[in-house]
């Protein structure tokens, strides 16, 4: 009855598929812009062994359970809670993966257009001849437009639409089959140009020979966020992608492959950006404008930096693509089973809305700056919202849902295909998923309130 009902509803076609597709939505800008410059900024090799160790102790068994619920209960994010536990309060757990994806999504495509951008000017060869503080300029002049942004995020919100309109297997599935191959060939290019650079080997000292006398308590919950962060935990992504899985598949490999695959890709991308970093002298923990800045004068000073320049910000698109996606497809399959609305419609509403929201964000960098909540712009709202509120609270309620709710007898159950696969490590999942996990993310998330209610408060002063 599941097998007719995942057909109905679309499924992956292959094994390569489902890597393919849930891979593409863990790697991400997080993995490309993201996690370099905050190993940067918390001392390298230390914060990297850490966030590796957050991987394997929760990030890889919450993503055991979203692919497991969602497999289990053939539907969406938010129909998977109230299947699997009807007339009670869970479903507010697949609440909170739909409102993330939204969220997420509406500031997302913002900074996806920022790359596409950058692509179309790396081609024009517009940051030749610019000093340091003109590439700042160009950025911050740019990203205040009232106009350009919006185009770029539209065009990329309209490209996102395109494919998720096209279904799960004709869609997201055969695109992301292309998309992660390319994004992998061009990583790999980046990564050997970068390490033959003169210097580049501190870059590479920095990333894997650790000094923990730099790593601090900041540090540490920075990285089992970023753990959690990176494999796009808690916004219903990978539930939805695991409805969309046969019952053949082994699921704990799925997530070991998928877990890997995200690992390696961010670790890639600190072997193209650091080496490169250090080769010009440049601090590491440049902070977020180290892409969009930093790199372009990177890149100014590196033999063949136009064509180099212009794979990067490709590759810096196609992550983004890859996850867009899965992130568009949480709220069209909310809105198409929930509401009954043919994936054309839910598709074209789901992201014209997102557009719309993501518009303000945009404009909240230039036009829009006077709008200040909690010392905060419409944009970094937004993104507060969703990493500090939405995001751990529903990996923290999926991880209890499993341990407790589901339990040991019903995840062995599925894990193991109704007893055709041998599940060796149960009792280590169940107890991460019980204990572990929970604790770890609601201290996270209590810090990250923390934080920026302290930052808040301070700025008042």
């Amino acid at each position: 009855m599941a097998g007719n009902s995942a057909s109905v509803r679309g499924s992956f076609g292959s094994k390569f598929g489902v890597i393919a597709a849930a891979a593409g939505s863990a790697v991400g800008l997080g993995n490309i812009w993201k996690f370099p410059y905050i190993t940067g900024v918390y001392g390298g090799a230390a914060f990297l062994f850490v966030y590796l160790g957050f991987i394997v102790a929760i990030g890889l068994p919450v993503m055991i359970s979203e692919f497991t619920i969602g497999r289990k209960a053939r539907k969406n994010a938010f129909g998977s809670f109230k299947k699997l536990a009807p007339k009670t309060p869970w479903y507010v757990t697949g609440f909170l993966g739909v409102g993330a994806a939204y969220l997420i999504l509406s500031f997302y495509g913002v900074v996806a257009g920022w790359a596409m951008n950058y692509t179309v000017e790396a081609l024009k060869g517009s940051f030749n001849g610019k000093t340091p503080d003109e590439l700042t300029s160009f950025f911050t002049s740019f990203i205040a437009s009232p106009f350009k942004p919006i185009f770029w995020q539209l065009s990329f919100m309209f490209l996102t639409g395109l494919i998720v309109i096209m279904g799960v297997q004709k869609g997201i599935e055969r695109y992301s089959k292309l998309l992660m191959p390319l994004l992998v060939v061009i990583l790999i290019i980046l990564m050997f140009r970068s390490m033959t650079l003169p210097g580049a080997s501190k870059g590479l000292a920095f990333l894997f020979k650790p000094d923990f006398s730099k790593l601090t308590w900041e540090g540490v919950l920075s990285a089992l966020g970023h753990a959690f962060f990176s494999l796009s935990l808690g916004m219903g992504t990978l539930i939805t992608y695991g409805s969309y899985i046969n019952n053949k598949n082994n699921l704990g490999k799925t997530a070991l492959q998928v877990t890997l695959a995200d690992t390696v890709i961010a670790i890639f991308a600190g072997m193209v950006i650091l080496p490169a970093v250090f080769a010009f002298n440049i601090e590491p923990g440049a902070g977020p404008g180290l892409v969009f800045i930093t790199l372009p004068n990177v890149f100014l000073q590196m033999p063949g930096g136009y064509f180099f320049s212009i794979l990067f910000f490709i590759l810096l698109t196609v992550a983004a693509l890859t996850s867009s996606i899965s992130i568009l497809e949480v709220v069209v399959a909310f809105l198409s089973e929930e509401l009954k609305m043919s994936r054309r419609i839910a598709t074209i509403l789901a992201a014209s809305s997102i557009a719309l929201v993501g518009a303000f964000c945009s404009l909240s960098m230039g036009h829009l700056d006077y709008a200040i909540f909690l010392g905060k712009n419409f944009f970094d709202t937004v993104d507060f919202f969703s990493a500090n509120i939405f995001l751990p609270f529903g990996g923290l309620f999926i991880s209890l849902f499993m341990g407790w709710h589901l339990g040991r007898k019903k995840t062995l159950k599925e894990l193991s295909n109704h007893g055709e696969i041998k599940i060796w490590y149960i009792k280590p999942l169940i107890f991460s998923l019980r204990f572990i996990a929970p604790i770890a993310i609601f201290i996270v998330s209590i810090y990250g309130i923390y934080e920026n209610v302290v930052s808040y408060l301070a700025s008042l002063n």
